[in-house]
């Protein structure tokens, strides 16, 4: 079955909100361990801007692989 564009993006945001999640753990897990001290906020700011690539990306791919598919 091919999936809409829109339905392209809505996997992948709703993927990406999930890895947001686990992103931001991870690094208030991980960074001390390399000496790196960071807020809350700005865990929180790296891992949005880290959301927004991974958003374009897996969309960008989805689409790809849909064509490629059709091919």
């Amino acid at each position: 079955m091919k999936q809409s564009r829109l339905m392209s993006l809505v996997e992948a945001v709703a993927n990406v909100i999930v890895g947001y999640g686990i992103a931001v753990i991870t690094q208030i897990l991980i960074f001390p361990v390399f000496g790196l001290h960071t807020t809350l906020a700005q865990n929180l700011k790296m891992g949005a801007v880290f959301t927004v690539v991974s958003i374009a990306r897996s969309y960008v791919l989805r689409r790809l692989f849909e064509r490629l598919r059709r091919v």
